[in-house]
């Protein structure tokens, strides 16, 4: 499970960010996961966190430095060689961000209960640290740390690191050394890289609609994810009874949905809402599957709230996310924090908040810094502006603008 990510010089995120899903001492994590940490002691842990705030608030962009920091694991040896620089995006707003290291770590708990803590800096044209720490007793054991300034780049403490010496010497300076070893199948450090390829899948509403829409067809294949698919087509309230798979030798399946009328309706013809909800189910149920962690962009998106809500009922409920999947989503959609009910929705410690400083740099805080009361309305006091991160913008505020305009227009047209 994802403990936290920790991310500087990354798109609008300038100074170190922070992103946790550990619930602090004392406090009462509602919805939070026992997690048994091999060292003996328990962590609890949420399932999922939410990212809210105003547009161009710097929301996307931390699941963007998420994504981007797998893909550096994933292809760094294999796809950096073409490149005369490190691909990077620096935050672009002043005069030394393209001159400082970008900077990525994540702490997770791996299958057997052992912690790690990973992460790199990355400068334009190498890779200056790399470091990979794990915590089997509770006490740190550094497994590899490499500094770029030192004479000796790699330090391998404890002998822990089979092969060591060959791996550092092939390792290229623009390239990360779990992906070397990785490509080598290294027996201790490859399930390190494998957890970044089985966690951080990214959802966004505009890119990969179509592959997503294909996984989930191809899941339909199975009876059993069929049946669940089916369910949560039916209970989206859609009008949707069924699904109807059409197979052709040595073409790529195709379904048509089946409406309470009994009509089958081309692809082409269903809503834009209905064919996001049907792409997002076959990630979803395969992140429950397999206890990943999901990344959804916009998870209100062509969705009405309610079903955003139940997305967030299902990793919330034990029974139905039994291997510990984790999900972090932004949305617009303050409705979010609370149900119709009057509820919340999320645990305050679930809430975070994106907002830019005067110098477009991107602020990641969570909700539970604004100590909000125990029984107060999250979303009253969100939309209220109690906790930051919405606009700035004062009722009617937008329409006098475009009225100055047009008279400022005027005038000049007269002159």
């Amino acid at each position: 499970m994802l403990l936290r990510f920790r991310v500087a010089n990354v798109h609008s995120m300038r100074d170190e960010q922070e992103l946790s899903f550990t619930v602090p001492a004392g406090q009462d994590g509602g919805p939070a996961r026992t997690v048994a940490l091999s060292s003996g002691k328990d962590i609890e842990v949420y399932p999922l966190v939410g990212i809210f705030g105003a547009n161009a608030s710097g929301k996307s962009n931390v699941l963007a430095a998420l994504s981007k920091m797998r893909d550096a694991v994933l292809t760094s040896y294999a796809e950096w060689t073409s490149y005369r620089e490190i691909p990077r995006q620096v935050f672009a707003l002043d005069d030394t961000s393209e001159h400082d290291s970008s900077f990525f770590e994540v702490d997770f708990v791996a299958q057997d209960g052992v912690r790690w803590t990973y992460g790199f800096e990355l400068g334009a044209t190498r890779v200056e640290a790399e470091w990979l720490h794990a915590y089997p007793h509770g006490r740190r054991q550094v497994w590899f740390e490499r500094d770029a300034t030192r004479d000796e780049e790699y330090d391998f403490r404890g002998g822990r690191v089979q092969d060591r010496a060959r791996l550092a010497r092939t390792t290229r300076p623009n390239a990360l050394f779990l992906s070397r070893a990785a490509t080598d199948n290294h027996p201790q450090l490859t399930p390190i890289y494998r957890w970044f390829d089985q966690n951080l899948w990214l959802i966004t509403p505009e890119h990969e609609l179509r592959e997503r829409e294909a996984y989930t067809v191809r899941r339909l294949q199975d009876k059993q994810s069929r049946r669940r698919i089916e369910e949560l087509l039916r209970v989206a309230d859609l009008g949707i009874s069924g699904t109807a798979l059409e197979q052709q030798p040595g073409r790529t399946p195709t379904v048509r949905l089946k409406h309470s009328s009994g009509r089958l309706l081309d692809w082409s013809q269903e809503s834009y809402g209905t064919r996001s909800w049907f792409a997002l189910l076959g990630p979803m149920l395969l992140a429950l599957d397999e206890g990943a962690v999901l990344l959804v962009d916009e998870l209100d998106a062509s969705l009405h709230p309610r079903f955003a809500a139940e997305v967030v009922r299902l990793f919330h409920d034990p029974a139905v996310n039994s291997r510990g999947a984790q999900l972090v989503f932004t949305s617009h959609d303050p409705s979010l924090l609370r149900t119709p009910s009057g509820s919340r929705l999320l645990d305050p410690g679930e809430i975070w908040l994106t907002e830019k400083d005067q110098d477009g740099a991107t602020e990641l805080y969570p909700l539970t810094s604004a100590e909000p009361g125990e029984r107060e309305d999250l979303m009253s006091s969100y939309l209220a502006g109690a906790f930051g991160a919405v606009p700035d913008v004062t009722e009617g505020q937008i329409a006098r603008r475009l009225l100055a305009a047009r008279a400022m227009g005027a005038e000049a047209g007269q002159a």
